[in-house]
């Protein structure tokens, strides 16, 4: 009885909570105001094969991006690798690695790459380009820490120096992820929730905003050719707000299937919710599927699908290997491919 109430309980703050983050959904989306929008590329394949809602799974190194709690899950030194072919030929690179410090916790590293290959410099003067080339590229590395304070509940927190580039002009910023995670038992509903890239505004600088100019054109005689430098607005980075639900469900004797909903709260987007399923048998062999983003104005993003293998090459080496692809819409396809291994 005790158990069904506490079910219960946690069922009516999640749904509160969600219905506070649907609520503002006819206000200002002020979508395309804020930088480094690659912090929210979602880089596990697992739970991209889940439509991205992985804010309550414990499992995997690969959970972290989602929930700095999940560090405090973890009971293994990890590794997990990403790569993603992104829209436009665009690459996207992501490396996390899990030190587990004893009953002191656990420590937490990553790194996120994304470049988007040599560009032609084009001008109002010359439309086909003038020779040169530039690219954009975007970088962030981050340091965390989680504890399991006890059987059922985790917390987390990971800072990251984070730098985006244009040719040669840059503007950079350090953002803090923080989450906790419940789970009302081992098999029964897990409660996640968790608040990415809280930071300052960052504004750019560098060479391409230095300019030749003339103080005064009206006058003759002067120094027509001053060097002068031009400044941007400085931009907010993209908080996101992320609280979920998922539910564990064992099928006959070797399956499992985990179920996951997440809604979502961005600073520069309006709300949305994703969820996804996934059906794992013998702890070896995963299915995947799940919808992003359902409830947004105008969006591109739908179904996803994935695939994983795991398995052990020792009783000491783990490893596993996952896949997923996402509808982008008009803007096709992405497909990401994830390698971990345990030790």
């Amino acid at each position: 009885m005790r158990r069904a109430l506490r079910i219960r309980r946690a069922l009516w703050v999640s749904l509160a909570a969600t219905s506070l983050v649907s609520g503002a959904a006819g206000a200002q989306s002020k979508t395309g105001t804020s930088i480094a929008d690659f912090l929210l590329i979602e880089p596990s394949a697992r739970i991209a094969g889940m439509g991205n809602a992985g804010v309550t799974l414990f499992e995997g190194v690969q959970s972290v991006y989602y929930n700095p709690a999940a560090i405090g899950g973890l009971d293994k030194h990890a590794f997990a690798f990403s790569h993603a072919e992104w829209l436009a030929d665009i690459n996207y690179n992501y490396a996390a690695a899990a030190l587990p410090l004893g009953k002191w916790g656990n420590a937490f590293a990553s790194v996120t790459s994304l470049r988007s290959g040599d560009i032609d410099v084009r001008t109002v003067e010359q439309p086909l380009g003038t020779g040169e080339l530039f690219h954009v590229s975007d970088m962030a590395i981050g340091v965390g820490y989680g504890l399991r304070v006890s059987d059922r509940f985790a917390a987390g927190i990971q800072a990251s120096y984070v730098q985006e580039t244009i040719w040669h002009t840059s503007a950079s910023t350090v953002v803090l992820n923080l989450g906790t995670l419940y789970e009302l038992s081992a098999n029964g509903l897990h409660i996640g929730a968790s608040i990415s890239n809280f930071g300052t505004d960052s504004r750019y600088s560098g060479r391409d905003l230095r300019i030749i100019y003339d103080f005064d054109p009206s006058r003759n005689g002067d120094n027509g050719t001053l060097p002068g430098e031009q400044f941007t607005d400085a931009y907010p980075v993209p908080i996101l707000f992320r609280v979920g639900l998922g539910l564990p469900y064992p099928v006959g004797k070797d399956g499992k299937l985990q179920l996951a909903v997440d809604a979502f709260h961005p600073s520069d987007n309006s709300e949305s919710v994703s969820f996804g399923a996934e059906y794992s048998y013998k702890k070896t062999l995963s299915l995947r599927g799940g919808y992003q983003n359902l409830f947004l104005p105008d969006s591109e993003v739908g179904l996803t699908l994935g695939a994983g293998l795991q398995g052990k090459l020792n009783k000491d080496l783990g490893y596993s290997l996952d896949y997923a692809w996402a509808d982008q819409g008009r803007l096709d396809s992405t497909h990401r491919v994830t390698l971990g291994v345990t030790f």
